[in-house]
């Protein structure tokens, strides 16, 4: 099955079935893609309004928020915007030989990765000048992406038709080059990293065979399938999203989600979700999950601790938002011995941004002591 029919039966499918202010503003924010209207939605996600609709390239897809918020990275035919979150305007449109399909932003902001359709490779952009630097050669057609917390590992989900399991691609982002392919389910789409780095999760969505349609979990360290996971009940497993503290994850399977409890990498729960959903992200604090649903053109949005509907919000025509499309949570190191703890420590935040309150400012919060609480709960006390 090629990747444009994959979409087209998909739809198908689911039609049937000021410094602390500006910080604050864009950390709020949905960047929701509109495939079939050629734009992005821009979601406020304190209101669950649109604020703006911002035109963008053909059939846009993939769709990545910069660390920061201050970027907004779209995978259109043959191009990549990159959105100013402040002043949603495009600023620079980065052409290619092929489609970009799945985009990841590095943990530092300084480089994207797009995963090139049809042109069977990987390129890594410099978000400073907005150019190509690498191409990386994948085995097969790439689709999803996702960047290790760390910044120094890339995973690949690529596919071909028929029967043939897909595999994982695994790149070293300090040379550019692969380390090894993990055989994972058949057609392998979305693919995301826990915030410990330690498993990587890849829904596959198996040309539509129930049987098939499964999530695999790889073990960063060894770079193999530790287990595989039936998705039956809904349908064609497609996105994946894991909590802010990294103990679920949620895959988008047709007309609903399915959760997994990362603990046990057993499925949790089953979530219906009305108008079924593609894209999925979470707000950097946990509270909220929005859902993509191109089978009615709009955006659900689910209470993260209940899986319950709070709001729907109409968008542009066959919503896709493949990827991040919320500013993803920030990093914290702290705590010795806690996993979800690393990458800096708490002091150099403040050292970084120029003190505590610049630091509470630039990552999204309210306040020092809102950042702190944050700190503590995402290190597990």
């Amino acid at each position: 099955m090629n990747l444009r029919m994959s979409r087209l039966l998909a739809i198908a499918a689911f039609t049937l079935a000021g410094v602390l202010g500006s910080a604050q503003s864009l950390a709020q924010n949905a960047y929701i893609t509109d495939e079939f209207a050629a734009t992005v939605s821009v979601i406020s996600t304190s209101t669950n309004a649109v604020t703006a609709t911002i035109p963008v390239g053909s059939e846009p897809i993939g769709v990545a928020v910069s660390p920061d918020g201050k970027r907004v990275y779209v995978a259109n035919v043959g191009s990549l915007s990159v959105i100013d979150a402040s002043t949603n305007a495009v600023v620079a449109t980065i052409s290619f030989e092929a489609s970009p399909y799945g985009v990841a932003v590095s943990p530092d902001g300084k480089r994207v990765y797009a995963a090139v359709a049809g042109a069977f490779n990987v390129s890594v952009i410099d978000t400073t000048t907005n150019t190509i630097t690498a191409t990386i050669p994948t085995v097969r057609d790439p689709l999803g992406i996702a960047v290790s917390p760390d910044g120094s590992r890339v995973y690949v989900t690529e596919a071909v038709s028929g029967t043939e399991v897909g595999i994982v691609q695994v790149i070293d982002t300090a040379t550019n080059s692969t380390i090894t392919t993990v055989p994972v389910g058949i057609f392998p789409i979305g693919v995301a990293v826990t915030p410990d780095g330690r498993k990587i999760y890849v829904a596959n969505e198996s040309n539509g065979v129930p049987a098939n349609m499964t999530v695999s979990v790889i073990d960063a360290a060894t770079d193999t399938v530790t287990a595989t996971i039936p998705v039956v009940g809904f349908f064609n497993p497609y996105a994946v999203a894991i909590t802010p503290d990294g103990t679920k994850v949620y895959v988008t399977s047709g007309d609903g989600l399915s959760v997994i409890d990362v603990a046990t990498d057993t499925l949790a729960a089953m979530v219906p979700v009305t108008g079924g959903g593609l894209g999925l992200a979470f707000t950097p604090d946990g509270s909220k999950l929005y859902v993509a649903n191109p089978g009615l053109n709009r955006v659900t949005v689910l209470d993260a601790a209940t899986n319950t509907v709070i709001s729907t919000v109409p968008v542009g025509a066959v919503p896709f938002a493949f990827g991040i499309f919320i500013q993803p949570p920030p990093r914290f190191a702290g705590t010795p011995g806690k996993a979800n703890c690393y990458g800096q420590s708490v002091t150099a935040l403040a050292r970084q941004y120029g003190g505590p309150n610049a630091a509470a400012a630039a990552l999204g919060f309210s306040s020092v002591s809102a950042l702190q609480n944050a700190i503590m709960a995402y290190c597990g006390g």
